[in-house]
């Protein structure tokens, strides 16, 4: 799997994701989201970022379709979301593969649930498998396999149907740093090549000024956008370069400071 970062494509037209006025209400009366408006850029990578329990899950989990909204509309390339789409593909957290089924079948399992057949599906997934550096394991199963690897194999089967957006959910919670690390570089590198628009949702400030074109932070509950900041930082192919250099030091404080002030 490369770690070469190259520049992903310039953004063009209207945004991919328009978020509008969405609001969310819980049974019981708990109010997660209060009238979040932002927008995603086609071809970059979008983080959401905020204090525990904002609710950044939540509205990851409305874009895809995974639940409604109270108020409020997501758009996805002009056209409203009214519920999971080909155009989207998640990422869970918890790598949500199949134990019972091979890391082929796995990565295949989002062409099959469209009809394609079991030797195009096939090839495309051993494709995918062979660029997250998982060649050789086609065979295996989920409990054979490192958390690592299991959130390789959750990126291949997202990358596999082609989607225009992908939405990561803490998708390095649950491997060690080392591990974390290696993938953020080798992931960025990938999704570059693929030009591919990502919303990616961390815990992490230094993750998301790593990794990110475009950070929105997010409010204590009931959310709201308190702000969205650009890093201006120039990717290189360098990472510990990136973590050292001051433009990335002063954001990530910058950020922090922001933060601070939803944790009293």
């Amino acid at each position: 799997m490369t770690t070469a970062r190259r520049e992903r494509p310039a953004e063009t037209g209207t945004p991919i994701i328009e978020v509008r006025a969405i609001s969310k209400i819980y049974a019981g009366g708990v109010e997660a989201l209060n009238d979040i408006s932002l927008e995603v850029p086609r071809g970059k990578l979008t983080t959401l970022l905020g204090p525990s329990g904002c609710g950044k899950t939540t509205l990851l989990k409305i874009i895809a379709g995974l639940i409604p909204a109270t108020s409020g509309e997501v758009l996805v390339s002009g056209r409203p979301v009214t519920g999971p789409g080909p155009d989207r593909a998640f990422v869970f957290q918890d790598f949500a593969l199949m134990p019972w089924a091979s890391v082929l079948r796995n990565v295949a399992f989002g062409l099959e649930l469209r009809g394609v057949s079991r030797s195009e599906r096939d090839e495309v997934a051993r494709r995918h498998i062979a660029e997250v550096g998982l060649a050789g394991f086609e065979d295996r199963h989920p409990h054979e396999l490192s958390g690592g690897m299991r959130q390789r194999v959750g990126l291949a089967r997202a990358l596999a149907v082609d989607a225009d957006v992908l939405l990561m959910d803490e998708p390095f919670s649950s491997v060690d740093e080392q591990t974390r690390r290696k993938f953020q570089e080798d992931m960025l590198g990938l999704l570059s090549a693929h030009g591919k628009t990502v919303l990616f949702v961390t815990h992490s400030i230094e993750e998301a000024v790593y990794l990110s074109d475009r950070i929105v932070l997010l409010s204590r509950r009931p959310s709201r956008v308190a702000q969205v900041i650009e890093p201006e930082i120039r990717r290189g192919d360098d990472p510990e370069a990136i973590r050292r250099h001051p433009a990335y030091l002063d954001t990530v404080e910058t950020i922090w400071q922001g933060l601070k002030r939803y944790l009293d």
